[in-house]
């Protein structure tokens, strides 16, 4: 009986999504290249299944690379967001680094089927187009923390260490404590909340409800979202002022926000292949840095996410909020840790 009835609940869940996506069709994208959209600038690689995949290059020149990484940006970011570590230093160190679209972002086709695995299988394609043997290191910042999750659970033997920063947390990995989560979710704008939970329970009408002025919808979208960190404010009113967050969000989103926004919202906070924290301990360091006055990422929750992975190494930083380049030196830091270097 148990069985038929979730049979049919399943059927009534695909017939519903059918008739949403009827009455309130996703917008048109805006493929680049194509007629009407957008224009190719960026280097790109074709993947398996046909998708073209941007990128954008920093450091020592391929050949010369002793150490090649592979960073992911944050919800607003395309591979054009740099890793806030010197000059001078990757120099030194022969550090060849590559930052991406993720699909849909930028310059890179959309995947209709995106997933947490998916990105990971991206990142894996990527690193072999351009020749990087079978391991290669991996920094993901922000909401891009998924695709790091995804790489020690789907391609654990290609990374040979990777760095988590002011990683994105689901508030409803099943691990969590009920009642710890909850407590930190209502604490959030009533936007956040609202827009975490039509990804979550209805992710077919998120593209619509976030175009809704009278809706309460996501803050990271506007820029408004509180910023407990004094530097973190300053630069955030600096580039809602000045024009430059429009700009970034404008080059993350010019293929359209359904390919690049609301599917990246609904991957990050919709329901998972897999709990980060069922993760049994990676064959290679994994770090975990955290600002302990992050406005978008509750510290609670990630100590308790490194707490059940005790082979995390987690490091909690005072003073600090969500945007890791406000902080001098702290981008040489992080490099240095990924590649096991003595940071001083």
């Amino acid at each position: 009986m148990a069985s038929i009835i979730s049979i049919l609940l399943s059927l009534l869940g695909t017939v519903v999504h059918s008739l949403i996506n009827f009455l309130i069709p996703p917008p048109l994208t805006k493929i680049c290249g194509s007629e009407g959209g957008p224009p190719i600038t960026a280097k790109r690689i074709q993947l398996k299944d046909g998708r073209y995949l941007a990128y954008a290059e920093y450091g020592v020149n391929k050949a010369d690379a002793k150490f090649n990484v592979i960073f992911c940006h944050g919800f607003t970011g395309t591979r054009l967001d740099t890793f806030n570590a010197s000059k001078d230093l990757m120099e030194e160190l022969g550090v060849y680094m590559v930052g991406f679209d993720r699909a849909g972002y930028g310059e890179s086709d959309p995947d209709p089927n995106r997933s947490v695995q998916s990105t990971a299988l991206d990142i894996e394609e990527l690193a072999d187009a351009l020749g990087f043997g079978p391991k290669f290191y991996l920094i993901g910042h922000s909401i891009g923390g998924h695709a790091v999750w995804g790489a020690i659970k789907y391609i654990p033997d290609r990374i040979a260490a990777a760095v988590l920063t002011a990683p994105v947390i689901n508030y409803r990995w099943p691990r969590f404590p009920k009642r710890l989560a909850r407590e930190v979710y209502r604490k959030q704008h009533l936007g956040d909340q609202w827009s975490l939970r039509i990804a979550y329970y209805t992710p077919s009408i998120l593209h619509w409800w976030s175009e809704q002025s009278w809706l309460p919808t996501s803050s990271a979208i506007k820029g408004t979202t509180h910023r407990p960190n004094k530097a973190d404010a300053v630069i955030t009113k600096s580039k809602l002022d000045d024009g430059s967050f429009e700009k970034r969000i404008y080059r993350a989103t010019q293929q359209g926000k359904y390919e690049s926004f609301y599917r990246e919202m609904k991957v990050m906070f919709g329901k998972w292949e897999f709990d980060p924290m069922d993760l049994t301990e990676a064959p290679f360091p994994v770090h975990i840095f955290q600002g302990a006055e992050d406005g978008l990422v509750p510290v609670t929750l990630q100590r308790y996410l490194a707490d059940q992975l005790s082979w995390i190494n987690y490091n909690e930083l005072p003073g600090t909020g969500h945007n890791f380049n406000a902080v001098p030196g702290l981008g040489n830091k992080v490099l240095k840790t990924l590649l096991g270097k003595p940071v001083n």
